[in-house]
């Protein structure tokens, strides 16, 4: 089943690296997984629609901030599932961070790549090397405060 028509990019090892490495903002990993979890886009903000698993849509009916909220990141690693927890170095061969460059934020996305890997196996999704990739964002200077735009951590 290709489900790659109905979101807004499709998950490929390209697009996760991008996000490993700081290259899109936090807010469009949101969106990734906003999408996915089938919240909905209406005027401002996202919002749970009636295919949003109720695992999320009962404690977030708005779509919470994954990477600048403790509690949603909290919430994304425990609705990994546990044969997919180690997605990152099975699929991606990702060792992980060097400890000079632990971030919350940094470790939060890991855990977003993750879940997205979660999902593309559970989606019986596909990981191309390559797909439409957005227009990449050199590294944070300061990676704790992130990209222009992006919420403290909190």
């Amino acid at each position: 089943m290709s489900t790659s028509n109905i979101f807004s990019w499709e998950i490929s090892r390209q697009l996760l690296f991008s996000i490993l490495e700081d290259k899109v903002t936090d807010r469009f990993v949101c969106e990734l997984i906003w999408e996915r979890l089938f919240y909905y886009q209406k005027n401002e903000g996202w919002f749970a629609s009636l295919e949003t698993p109720s695992y999320w849509s009962s404690v977030f009916p708005k779509a919470p901030l994954i990477i600048s909220e403790r509690k949603a990141s909290i919430h994304l690693t425990r609705s990994i599932e546990k044969n997919s927890k180690q997605g990152l170095k099975e699929i991606l061969g990702f060792k992980g961070y060097k400890i000079s460059e632990l971030y919350p934020r940094r470790t939060r996305r890991a855990t977003a790549v993750n879940w997205l890997i979660s999902w593309a196996r559970n989606s019986n999704s596909l990981i191309p090397e390559n797909s439409k990739s957005p227009i990449l964002l050199e590294p944070p200077t300061n990676p704790d405060v992130g990209h222009p735009g992006d919420l403290p951590i909190n």
